[in-house]
C-alpha cells in the first residue's frame, strides 16, 4: 500500500472500555471517540491492536451491552472508506464475525505483516509471544478451546458476561501490574520475541499492544520495535506519515 500524500496510518491499543466498571470507562471512551474523530480528518487506514475491551464475547444472536459510541464511530469511519484493522487481544479473544458483519472492519487473531511506502510492518496484539509466558499461554489454550467456548456460550449472557468481566478485572495472570514498570531490553518479552525474528527477516517496525507501556526501542540500525501504551493511563498512539513512525500522546 501506498499512504497517499498528506495522509497517515495510526495504531492504538489497549482501551480496556468496562474496566473497572462500564461507568468509569465512560470518560476514557469519550477521549478515545474524540481521537478518532480528530485523526479520521487524514487517516488512511487505523490499525487497532486488541483489547478495546475489558471483555467481550460474542453470543450467535447476542451482541455485549455498552460501547455504543464507540461501535458507531468506527462503523462511520468504515463507511467513510477509511480501512480499519483489528487484532483481538487477551481480553477479546472471543470475536466471531461480528466486526466484519456489521462493521466492515477485518479482524486478526495472530500477527500480520504489511507493506506501507515500502516499509515492512509486523503488527499484532503482542499476547503469549517471546519466551516464558507460560501461565498465560496455557491459559490461553483453555480459553480458545472450541469444546470451552461452546459450555461458555450455554449459560445465560447475563451470567456469561458477568463471569468474564470478574475474572477480567481480577485474573492478575490476564492483567498484571508489571505493566507498569520497564524490565530493560533482555527481560522484555516482546523485544526478544522481535529479535529472534529478525534473524530470519528483516522489517522495519515491530508494533505490539498488551504491554500498556508506551516504548519505542531501536533493534538495530533498520529496525523499531514499538509498544503502543494503552489509553487507561498515557493515551498513546503511532502514526505513520509515510517516512517516520512516531510515538504520540493525545491530549483532549
Amino acid at each position: 500500500m501506498q499512504i497517499p500524500k498528506g495522509k497517515k496510518i495510526y495504531f492504538a491499543s489497549d482501551n480496556h472500555l468496562g474496566a473497572p466498571t462500564s461507568e468509569a470507562s465512560k470518560p476514557r471512551e469519550k477521549k478515545f471517540i474524540a481521537w478518532l474523530d480528530n485523526i479520521k480528518q487524514d487517516a488512511a487506514a487505523i490499525f487497532l491492536l486488541g483489547d478495546l475491551f475489558d471483555f467481550w464475547f460474542e453470543y450467535k444472536t447476542v451482541v455485549p451491552k455498552g460501547f455504543t459510541r464507540t461501535l458507531g464511530k468506527l462503523a462511520e469511519i468504515t463507511d467513510s472508506g477509511i480501512p480499519i484493522y483489528y487484532f483481538v487481544g487477551n481480553h477479546d479473544l472471543w470475536m466471531n464475525g461480528y466486526f466484519e458483519d456489521e462493521l466492515n472492519i477485518p479482524v486478526y487473531h495472530k500477527p500480520e505483516e504489511f507493506t506501507f511506502n515500502n516499509k515492512t510492518f509486523f503488527i499484532g496484539h503482542g499476547d503469549g509471544l517471546g519466551p516464558f509466558d507460560k501461565g498465560y499461554k496455557r491459559m490461553k489454550k483453555v480459553f480458545t478451546n472450541p469444546i470451552f467456548k461452546w459450555l461458555f456460550r450455554w449459560a445465560h449472557p447475563d451470567i456469561g458476561m458477568q463471569i468474564g468481566q470478574y475474572l477480567s478485572v481480577k485474573n492478575k495472570l490476564i492483567s498484571g501490574d508489571d505493566d507498569a514498570t520497564f524490565l530493560g531490553e533482555d527481560n522484555e518479552w516482546l523485544v526478544l520475541y522481535s529479535k529472534e525474528k529478525l534473524k530470519v527477516q528483516h522489517r522495519d517496525y515491530f508494533i505490539f499492544g498488551h504491554r500498556h507501556l508506551p516504548l519505542d526501542i531501536e533493534l538495530n540500525k533498520k529496525s523499531k520495535y514499538i509498544n503502543l501504551g494503552d489509553w487507561i493511563t498515557y493515551y498513546t498512539y503511532a502514526v505513520f506519515d509515510g517516512e517516520n513512525l512516531q510515538l504520540k500522546e493525545f491530549k483532549n
